[in-house]
């Protein structure tokens, strides 16, 4: 079985794009869509949010990944808590369905033709969002609360579930929730509470439903996780990952993985050219060569055969400095793949 490629999400604005603009950008983008407004009629919003985001999934797109996550470029965990805030406000820790979107999936919708016509073909899109256990772990703490937590699971499923589209143009691939601070700082309950919080975040369909992860360590835990199609972890900067999960244990759950293959941690690369000497480094100095990302996928692709399904990047790479650096990273990684 062929093994896609994908991307984790997160991408850098442009330098010319300030972030506190396109965050008000974003949020009244957002207050838009909610009264069903087209952001290409208001010409602040289109400027600072609808072309931003487009012109960076196009940068995407161009690399030739086969599934393509939206550009995120707002903060990832306010995309869930400012709409539960707001929830809040009327005494509810759950968002109304009418509420539960995200501006990025709608944009892509709205110009799915376009975007179709020009790339030569219908755009498989992937869909990252935070988890539940992310947000409570960020808003209420390690302490567990199950009525807040089960509000948390419903909340994320109703944002995944509308993030699932299928049309002529573009079709929602995979839908992934991610918890990166699971294995590392976990909120105080069973693991049998963990997986029905998860199972319900999951309870939706028409997408490859997946889980990524920073750290593998308890990652086994969640392969009883009925309605987890793929489990994801980083192995390019932490290769120690890849022996918490066998191929026996995927086979055994029915379970898919995705590996990441190719390095993002800026700050640790960053840090390694520093001493080698280099404090200004080109993109072709951040981004890894092609034999050692290839060599990477094909150790892994050997270790877990036809369960593995995806791979790609270990993680985003909202905070690399430049979009053009953050693009050859994709584009490598693809190439790497399919010469493999």
């Amino acid at each position: 079985m062929e093994t896609l490629v994908d991307d984790i999400g997160s991408f850098p604005l442009p330098p010319e794009v300030d972030r506190e603009t396109f965050s008000r950008a974003y949020r009244m983008s957002r207050e838009a869509f909610v009264k069903g407004a087209r952001i290409r009629e208001d010409a602040f919003l289109w400027a600072n949010f609808g072309k931003v985001t487009l012109d960076a999934f196009r940068k995407k797109l161009e690399t030739g990944l086969d599934v393509v996550n939206y550009p995120q470029q707002y903060d990832g965990m306010r995309q869930i808590s400012d709409v539960v805030r707001l929830a809040m406000e009327k005494g509810s820790f759950l968002v109304e369905e009418k509420d539960a979107f995200l501006p990025e999936v709608l944009l892509i919708r709205d110009e799915a033709k376009s975007l179709s016509e020009e790339f030569g073909g219908k755009i498989r899109l992937r869909v990252s969002i935070f988890g539940p256990l992310e947000e409570y772990l960020k808003e209420m703490g390690t302490v567990a609360y199950e009525d807040i937590l089960d509000g948390y699971a419903e909340t994320v499923r109703r944002f995944a579930r509308n993030s699932v589209l299928d049309t002529n143009y573009v079709k929602t691939e995979v839908v992934s929730i991610d918890e990166p601070s699971y294995g590392f700082m976990n909120v105080n309950t069973g693991k049998e509470k963990i997986l029905r919080i998860l199972d319900k975040a999951f309870d939706f369909h028409g997408a490859v439903r997946q889980v990524h992860l920073h750290s593998s360590s308890l990652l086994p835990d969640l392969l009883s996780a009925k309605n987890v199609d793929v489990v994801s972890f980083e192995y390019a900067a932490s290769p120690k990952n890849i022996e918490s999960v066998s191929r026996r244990m995927l086979d055994e759950t029915d379970k898919q993985i995705r590996v990441g293959v190719s390095r993002t941690d800026i700050d640790a690369i960053l840090a390694e050219l520093h001493d080698q000497g280099v404090v200004k480094p080109s993109a072709e100095q951040l981004v890894e060569s092609e034999d050692v990302i290839r060599r990477r996928f094909l150790a892994a692709k050997e270790k877990y055969g036809d369960r593995m399904t995806f791979t790609g990047p270990d993680c985003g790479l909202g905070s690399w400095p430049s979009q053009e650096a953050a693009q050859l990273l994709l584009r490598r990684t693809v190439t790497a793949v399919k010469k493999s």
